[in-house]
């Protein structure tokens, strides 16, 4: 008899554990645990579905083919903490879709069809700290947009169809520290699009198609640890353009088209570690400007058509004394005068670099 209750008990749990899931999910529940996990992955669903279990607190819902997301989408599953609804055909989101969701704290929506944010969309996740938009069609913000989100710590936006940002766009990101913003087609930048972000740690602006930084644009990033501005469209920065990037300790400006720095570009930024200044259009700098780089560990300068006259005296002389790793040795090269072009940085010498005629 005894074996009897005790297989029955198994049955009731069982049917409790999976109470109210979709026929084509599959739900699991730890034993002891009031916490159930809902996997709908490419099952081929076209919508949300309507009756889950009231204690699902992982969703995943990657590779359907859901096309929308309906008012009151979660409602039926307020203990909800991790959705994931990436690689469906989201093109629309309801303003109230998220409504009640207030312990959700990671919603990925990578690899849709979403082209806008609906205003205050986000507003009822209060707890939400990653939130994926990855390789969508957003081509604008909007600083309500973001409405409500003041414990969001990571925002991801690569891949999407931004041209510009504008004043406030992550204004009420107040706790934001990961900001990805790569491979758009980012234009411009608002003196004031990053107001608000106090604690940012790491901004991407990878791949975009910037020429200028508006002076003091970076001002309220006094947190930001790491600025990736590689594979732009960069010619120069103005003296103010770094201006508020204290903390900075790495910062890469890689393949842009860089032909000149202002000589304190890069004042008040003792704390840097990595400076990648490789593939521009660099003839010279003055060697000066890494002297006020204490903790300056790594500097790439290679695939510059550097002018190895004495204008770059003062470089030369730096590199002779600093403990910092440089280029690789080789790949660092002159690119004139003729008679020097390909002519390792290494064996030159200050003293022998002559001024032109």
């Amino acid at each position: 008899m005894n074996h009897l209750v005790w297989w029955m008990l198994v049955i009731l749990w069982m049917v409790q554990a999976v109470e109210g899931c979709p026929s084509v999910c599959k739900c699991s529940r730890k034993s002891g645990s009031e916490k159930t996990e809902v996997n709908c992955h490419k099952r081929g669903l076209r919508a949300v579905p309507s009756k889950l279990p009231g204690d699902a607190w992982i969703l995943k819902l990657g590779e359907n083919g859901i096309t929308d997301l309906k008012a009151d989408a979660l409602s039926s599953i307020p203990k909800i903490e991790s959705v994931n609804l990436e690689r469906n055909a989201i093109k629309s989101i309801h303003p109230q879709a998220f409504s009640g969701a207030k312990q959700l704290m990671l919603l990925n929506l990578y690899g849709n069809h979403i082209t806008n944010l609906p205003p205050r969309g986000f507003q009822d996740l209060l707890n939400l700290r990653f939130l994926m938009l990855g390789q969508n069609q957003i081509g604008t913000l909007k600083p309500q947009m973001f409405a409500g989100m003041k414990n969001l710590s990571d925002l991801d936006l690569p891949l999407n169809a931004l041209t510009m940002l504008p004043s406030n766009a992550f204004k009420p990101l107040i706790a934001l520290k990961v900001l990805d913003l790569s491979l758009n087609r980012i234009q411009k930048i608002s003196p004031k699009a990053f107001t608000g972000l106090r604690q940012l740690m790491f901004l991407n602006l990878d791949n975009n198609s910037l020429k200028t930084i508006p002076a003091g644009a970076f001002g309220p990033l006094q947190s930001l640890e790491m600025l990736v501005l590689d594979n732009n469209f960069l010619s120069t920065l103005s003296p103010s353009a770094l201006d508020g990037l204290g903390n900075l300790q790495e910062l890469y400006l890689r393949n842009n088209e860089l032909e000149h720095l202002p000589p304190d570009v890069f004042r008040n930024m003792a704390k840097l570690s990595q400076l990648a200044l490789s593939g521009n259009r660099l003839k010279t700098v003055d060697g000066n400007m890494f002297a006020h780089m204490p903790d300056l560990k790594k500097l790439h300068l290679h695939d510059n058509p550097w002018q190895c006259d004495c204008t770059i005296i003062s470089l030369v002389q730096w590199m002779g004394q600093t403990t910092a790793t440089l280029s690789p040795r080789d790949a660092l090269k002159c690119g004139s005068p003729p008679e020097l072009r390909n002519k390792s940085f290494s064996s030159l010498q200050a003293d022998k670099l002559l001024c032109p005629a």
